[in-house]
């Protein structure tokens, strides 16, 4: 298979990419510390100058990339296929070099499971461990669908090859009703992975503070997963705020976790945010948006804890901004990845 050369701009830094490889994928396969956050050209953080050399853009409508700078020759490294030798330049950092070397493998769906109204978690299985660190996420591969969609795993990694992922299906949605309703057991699919940087910091031992809403609540169960693990009888403390639209929405511990975790090792607030999805005396967790709930509960300095964020993309801004303009935390100690 033609391999065609990447070089960094001002750097002895270059890699291969193979024909019909994404200059991102390609890059981070082979250990590069190429920027980037959501890996399917929503977000923007793998734009790059192109110097030399020929491309092919999988997408030119990519919600990554504002028109203005395209028209500068901006692109997104997630959306572009070299068809010659290149030459760019893109930023890059240490925090973005793979701490696991992604891969494609296949997988076979074995079970599915609801875990609420509108949220189902696939089991799929590869012939080989299932390799990642908890809060990261893989790229899926559809039939008939070119782009990859993106789903953080939901349990820990493990030698069995068990990839679980939380799919919240949208009606009229591109992949959702195919994942939720129609992918039966024994459906193959590719899985490529794992990719993502808000990853559990293992050696951080400051108290955690996991905040989630809709899908997010995956990668959120895989850190709380193994944060069980971690401060079970140490005295550090966990909390887990969630939040949805109504009661509905907000799934229990014990349903969330089963046995893998005790419930009473958690702070849990469940939040909705629609009063009007609440029944008359069935609800008794708290009413508003998940960030206020933050705000009001947390009992030390803020600075004492990680944060790990994910969910739809206002709640994620909207945290983000409490944690750090209003109450000063270092963006050192916030982890979330961008999705839109």
């Amino acid at each position: 298979m033609p391999l065609f050369n990447i070089s960094l701009a001002g750097s002895p830094v270059s890699f291969s990419c193979e024909e019909g490889e994404n200059l991102l994928r390609a890059g981070l396969r082979q250990g590069v510390a190429l920027a980037y956050e959501c890996n399917v050209g929503a977000c923007g953080s793998c734009k790059f100058d192109l110097i030399e050399g020929s491309v092919d853009e999988i997408s030119t409508a990519s919600a990554g990339l504002k028109p203005r700078e395209r028209e500068r020759g901006k692109r997104l490294a997630c959306q572009c296929i070299p068809t010659s030798d290149c030459t760019v330049r893109m930023r890059t950092g240490l925090e973005f070099k793979p701490q696991i070397t992604p891969r494609r493998r296949e997988v076979t769906l074995e079970s599915v499971r609801d875990i609420t109204h509108d949220i189902r978690e696939l089991t799929l299985r590869a012939a080989e461990p299932a390799e990642f660190l908890p809060g990261q996420y893989a790229l899926l591969h559809m039939p008939d669908c070119r782009m990859p969609r993106a789903y953080s795993m939901s349990n820990l990694p493990n030698e069995e090859g068990h990839w679980q992922f939380m799919v919240r299906r949208v009606p009229g949605g591109a992949v959702s009703p195919f994942l939720c309703d129609e992918c039966q057991p024994g459906q193959r699919l590719m899985l490529e992975g794992p990719y993502g940087l808000a990853y559990m910091r293992e050696s951080v031992q400051r108290g955690l503070v996991c905040i989630a809403g809709g899908s997010g609540i995956a990668p959120i169960a895989s850190i709380l997963k193994r944060a069980g693990q971690l401060t079970s009888g140490t005295g550090r403390e966990v909390y887990f705020f969630y939040g949805g639209r109504g009661p509905l929405d907000v799934p229990s511990l014990e349903h969330l976790f089963g046995s893998e975790i005790g419930a009473a090792d958690i702070r849990f607030y469940p939040v909705v945010s629609q009063l009007g999805l609440v029944e008359t005396g069935r609800w008794d967790g708290e009413v508003g948006f998940v960030h206020d709930v933050v705000a009001e509960r947390l009992e030390a300095s803020r600075a004492n804890y990680e944060y790990y964020v994910a969910g739809p993309p206002p709640m994620i801004e909207a945290t983000v901004k409490h944690l750090m303009v209003d109450q000063k935390v270092p963006a050192t100690q916030i982890h979330f990845d961008r999705f839109f």
